[in-house]
């Protein structure tokens, strides 16, 4: 029977040659996930990994990378050394074998290859291989193996770990392996059960591993803002507004999820009290095959009287067999002077938090800590009179980001978010009002408020969840369950009869979409979207919270954040230029390129400045159907210093009388602002220095592209 080519779209039957193409291509295909910001739906972006006739392989779309940490790594250039240090001794046999999982651009690979070539591995049968299992990862890699020479000397497989074979893929076993599969945690990145699988079927006997070794510590610290990161309960029991996210004995039924949180500690050095010195966790010898589960039972003796509010903990790599090359991601008051290292964001601390308003606890005072690590984790349990006080939730919950749980308990923003609804309710009687996001609180708040209205909950993020705990909290907020109506569906799927063919009096939202918090901040620009797509099922007098979102930008000083995103050329002898326009860097690229705005926790970005005023570049009227926009403003400075690009953020005006503002600006520190960097620093001086800024919003994506100029006036 001839084969049909039917996925080729012809109507006869295909050539061998025909479909050995197709086969090839649907082998050497992936698909990346990316969310439509504007919609919540996912699409997939097909890469491919085909080649050309020349054997080029084709980049990788542009800046697809560019939101990984990969850029900051390559700029670490502490990791870098260490690394190349560490291989370097590994390498002294020219027959060595050496295998490296999650290869990334391939730098560790090629020096390995470089290792290998001056003891004379190159004809004494030594070899690399190297394995990513991320396609446009690996696409990218290849690039840079062309742009070094080593396409021949480095052999890559699209594969993961456990996916390669010893004499299909491998000809033997590595008897060097190394890799660089580490997250702030340590084990994150499945560390454990990769060393499992390539023990057990892909390394010689009594293989060199680099690295060689790894350590965990922690230290007690209270900290009042860490505290507001977790305890929900007790912070909106201060706020004392009558709305109840989490009533009575329901305390853990919004929360954290208990695990470590990765976060910049050095930040907040100034508002830490140590309680403890650092202390020993764990011990990972990766000379040996590691186990998957382990215990400690750690004796810590408190040097102040204080709350417990969490534990920090960090890590400290040990690479060489020798004990004589180390990495350290301490934070700032851990560090020896002799092993300071620069600002990084792709390894930073963690925060594990303890329970409630804290563990108390006096000076020289003998706490037990149980620790516990499974493949991918570590987890922590304080014992206190021989009482655990760990972390554990009881029955259906929700877990948020800190951020969101410190900010459902903040009563500044409560309290705007209760008065304007309040005055909005006094003008409207037995309103039907519908929840645009995935807002916890006002949901509550309207059916508490009002109880005549007819709540319509969207919750395109927390659907069932949703609904499930709106029944658990609703007779605590005194209103009955039958006010309110959960749809879990996004927009386009609302229909009149979702609304009882009713007029929608009041549209709000926070605005929160579960799953954006880690966007840029305009990606909450769907609520306008929303908004659009319910425009016929609107009352003409309706009532819509946010009115209106500005578009704010300051400029700012921000050497570190600059040095990490910095675009590359030499990376330990290796060039690495063309990953700059893939991996999304800034500074010093062919023309006037400029690398992508991105989301980050301004305070969290090491050595920051204002050097302006803030200034508002664009207004996004939510009285009107989603469209176009466009804005520009002068920036003029006034403070001397170097100016790296802006944070650029969202204010949401709540009502229409401009009289109650949220900023979600860098001086909240539970919001992620946009980072646009220049191409290159600008020394600006007051009085002197001018930047013009220039934007405009898409509505077909969702997306905000800026462009900038500055003058000096002599």
């Amino acid at each position: 029977m001839p084969s049909c080519c039917c996925l080729l779209g012809l109507g006869f039957p295909s050539p061998p040659s025909a479909l050995r193409i197709l086969r090839r291509r649907m082998a050497s295909r992936a698909f990346q996930l990316r969310l439509n910001p504007l919609t919540g739906d996912s699409e997939w972006l097909v890469v491919e990994e085909e080649e050309e006739e020349d054997h080029h392989p084709t980049p990788p779309p542009k800046q697809l990378l560019a939101t990984t940490s990969y850029l900051d790594m390559l700029n670490d250039s502490a990791r870098n050394r260490a690394y190349r240090r560490a291989i370097e001794a590994a390498v002294t046999d020219p027959s060595s074998r050496v295998l490296d999982i999650g290869a990334g651009t391939g730098l560790l690979s090629m020096m390995a290859a470089r290792a290998l070539a001056a003891v004379g591995g190159e004809t004494r049968g030594g070899s690399v291989s190297a394995c990513e299992s991320y396609l446009p990862m690996g696409k990218l890699m290849r690039r840079v193996l062309r742009a070094n020479g080593m396409e021949n000397r480095v052999k890559v497989f699209h594969k993961r770990s456990d996916e390669l074979k010893v004499g299909d893929d491998l000809d033997s076993p590595a008897d060097i392996l190394v890799s660089e599969i580490l997250d702030s945690e340590l084990l994150g990145e499945g560390l454990i059960p990769t060393l499992q699988q390539a023990y057990d079927m892909l390394l010689a006997k009594n293989p060199k591993i680099v690295p060689y070794r790894a350590t965990t510590y922690g230290q007690l610290v209270e900290s009042t803002f860490l505290w507001k990161l977790h305890d929900l309960h007790n912070n909106e029991a201060n706020a004392a507004d009558g709305v109840w996210l989490t009533p009575g004995e329901m305390e853990r039924i919004v929360s954290v999820k208990p695990q470590q949180h990765a976060m910049q500690c050095d930040a907040l050095e100034d508002e830490i009290r140590l309680l403890s010195e650092p202390f020993k966790v764990f011990e990972f010898d990766f000379w040996k095959r590691p186990d998957s589960h382990r215990e400690a039972n750690i004796k810590i003796r408190t040097t102040r009287d204080g709350y417990v509010h969490a534990i920090i903990s960090w890590w400290v790599l040990q690479l060489d067999s020798a004990g004589s090359i180390f990495y350290s991601t301490a934070p700032r008051w851990a560090r020896q002077s002799s092993n300071m290292k620069d600002w990084c964001d792709h390894w930073k601390q963690c925060v594990w938090f303890m329970q409630g308003k804290g563990i108390p606890a006096t000076e020289d005072q003998v706490l037990s800590l149980r620790a516990r690590h499974n493949q991918t984790s570590i987890s922590y349990q304080l014992n206190i009179n021989d009482e655990a006080c760990d972390r554990s939730s009881k029955g259906d919950h929700l877990t948020l980001l800190p951020e969101r749980i410190a900010l459902y308990g903040d009563k500044d923003w409560r309290s705007a978010l209760i008065n304007t609804i309040k005055n909005a309710l006094t003008v409207k009687s037995s309103p039907t009002c519908v929840v645009a996001d995935d807002s916890l609180f006002l949901a509550l708040l309207i059916s508490s408020m009002s109880p005549t209205s007819k709540v319509i909950a969207m919750y395109p993020g927390l659907r069932d969840k949703g609904a499930a705990y709106l029944r658990s909290v609703a007779d605590a907020n005194n209103f009955s369950i039958d006010q309110i109506q959960v749809i879990g569906k996004r927009a386009s799927s609302i229909t009149a009869d979702d609304l009882k063919h009713k007029k929608v009096n009041l549209l709000v939202g926070e605005p929160f979409y579960l799953g954006s918090e880690g966007m840029l901040p305009w990606q909450n620009l769907r609520f306008w979207s929303v908004r659009t797509l319910l425009d016929s099922m609107l009352s003409e007098d309706a009532f819509i919270m946010p009115c209106k979102g500005i578009l704010k930008l300051c400029a700012m000083s921000l050497p570190d954040l600059w040095r990490s995103r910095s675009s590359l050329k030499d990376v330990e002898g290796f060039d690495h230029s063309v990953v700059n326009e893939t991996l999304g860097a800034c500074g010093y690229l062919p023309g006037d390129q400029q690398g992508p705005c991105l989301p980050y926790y301004v305070w969290q970005c090491g050595y920051t400045k204002k050097l302006s005023k803030v200034y508002s570049l664009m207004d996004f009227n939510f009285s009107e159907p989603i469209h176009s926009c466009f804005g520009k403003t002068k920036i003029e400075f006034s403070h001397d210093g170097t100016c790296h690009g802006f944070a650029v953020w969202i204010d949401w005006v709540l009502d229409e009388r401009k009289s109650v503002v949220l900023t979600t600006g860098p001086d909240n520190r539970y919001w992620k602002q946009g980072v646009q960097l220049f191409s290159k620093p600008v020394e600006v001086n007051p009085g002197k220095s001018v930047m013009h800024v220039e934007a405009s919003f898409d509505p077909s994506t969702g997306e905000i592209t800026f462009s900038s100029s500055s003058t000096t006036c002599s």
